[in-house]
């Protein structure tokens, strides 16, 4: 899926457990599907989870999320994962690793939600929980600047697809879109605490409501429109409205939160078309969503 992609299989994946947590050697390892990009997902046992940087972007994820994550749990109501190891590179994998507890639940689809408006409100609530959080020496969210710092690889993206005649994207009309995103006064307070890859694979939901946020390796302060994708990844009109409302989102931030969201499908489709199918369903959705809103 990407250039530099690590080779990972459970027989790695026990060596380093029983190297590095002996206490957990004898427990059943087995690779767990994932729509995810950026790590393995292996289930250890009934009640953990072992995830593996496949890329080295990836390994630079691993140390935030064992500093940080265990400083947000106590500030979220939202249940988020828990690091009980870090793992060490060892065996020939060159990389830190985590070991965490298994978080149960289901991906939620877009088009295919039980309950969207209660789903609006919790994910409302996650950022704004996220949003108050004032914990010091945050880092920097990856995608956490300014808008206008994605707009050559934007530009690109849409080139691409011109190209690509078979996904059938009014290009024309996306550009338009973006420039207008473009033109959005930027944010000028401070810096808020963000998740800053809200999507649907990364959260976990059970009977149509919101129980577990996964996959930090994005966080950090930045602007907060950098977490308003679910608005046009996975909610449909009605329940976007809810979730807007709920965090008394202004036009200026609204309109930057479209665009970045617009800017990573356009991004994501001509990358992830023939190697990822949900990341490009995905994003087929967000471009629709965002030219049906207007």
């Amino acid at each position: 899926m990407h250039p530099g992609t690590h080779p990972i299989d459970d027989d790695l994946v026990r060596r380093l457990i029983a190297a590095q947590f002996p206490r957990w050697a004898g427990l059943g390892v087995q690779r767990w599907p994932s729509g995810g990009t950026v790590n393995a997902m292996y289930r250890l046992g009934g009640d953990m989870v072992v995830r593996l940087p496949l890329v080295r972007s990836g390994a630079e994820d691993v140390a935030m999320e064992q500093n940080w994550l265990p400083r947000l749990a106590s500030r979220l109501r939202t249940a988020i994962p828990e690091v009980l190891g870090a793992g060490r590179p060892a065996e020939g994998y060159p990389w830190p690793w985590s070991v965490y507890r298994w978080l149960a639940g289901e991906h939620p689809r877009a088009g295919a939600l039980r309950e969207p408006l209660s789903l609006a409100e919790d994910l409302a609530g996650f950022v704004a929980a996220m949003r108050g959080i004032t914990l010091p020496g945050a880092p920097r969210a990856h995608r956490g600047g300014p808008i206008v710092l994605l707009d050559s690889s934007t530009r690109a993206a849409i080139e691409q697809l011109r190209g690509i005649p078979e996904e059938d994207v009014d290009c024309d009309a996306v550009a338009a879109a973006w420039e207008s995103a473009l033109r959005a006064p930027g944010w000028d307070g401070p810096p808020v605490w963000l998740h800053a890859d809200l999507m649907p694979g990364n959260l976990l939901i059970d009977g149509g409501r919101l129980s577990s946020v996964i996959d930090f390796g994005c966080l950090g302060v930045g602007d907060p429109a950098c977490d308003l994708f679910p608005a046009w990844n996975l909610l449909p009109a009605g329940a976007r409205e809810v979730f807007r409302e709920a965090l008394g989102v202004d036009d200026a931030t609204w309109a930057r939160g479209r665009g970045r969201a617009l800017s990573q499908a356009l991004i994501a489709l001509p990358y992830y078309r023939r190697t990822n199918p949900a990341m490009a369903d995905n994003a087929r959705h967000v471009i629709r969503t965002v030219l049906d809103e207007g």
